[in-house]
């Protein structure tokens, strides 16, 4: 009987873990994107625009408060480029910014990098006066 508990328990977990992505996933003004830090591999997970700064949740874990706010002011795209064939998923793109904690880069579709550029392009001149 304790095994069969403790099933349903994980079974729970799981099912909660599982609608918890589908609902970051389908929030309003989320994009799907995922997040590579430094030399580490990607994490997948939403971002989402507030005001100055790009909130990024991973899909995996129980919060919903952001794992990384990167601020738009200061942020600067160094390169991008059509992911490779098992890099990551087909027609997603990668962007190489330079932010002020560091290197970072996002993959994530085409329409995303687009909406992701005119995000950027659309901050206050003085937005871009400390990038170096």
């Amino acid at each position: 009987m304790a095994a069969l508990e403790i099933l349903a328990g994980v079974f729970a977990v799981a099912a909660l873990l599982v609608l918890r992505g589908f609902a970051l996933a389908r929030a309003r003004g989320t994009i799907v994107c995922r997040l590579r830090d430094g030399q580490g591999g990607w994490k997948s997970g939403v971002a989402r625009y507030v005001g100055g700064e790009l909130h990024w949740i991973p899909f995996l874990g129980f919060g919903l408060r952001p794992r990384h706010a990167i601020a738009r002011r200061g942020l600067t795209v160094s390169s991008r480029r059509m992911l490779d064939t098992g890099e990551g998923p087909a027609g997603y793109w990668t962007v190489v910014c330079s932010a002020e904690r560091g290197p970072l880069s996002l993959a994530m579709s085409e329409d995303a990098l687009t909406g992701f550029l005119a995000w950027l392009e659309s901050a206050p001149p003085s937005a871009h006066l400390d990038a170096a």
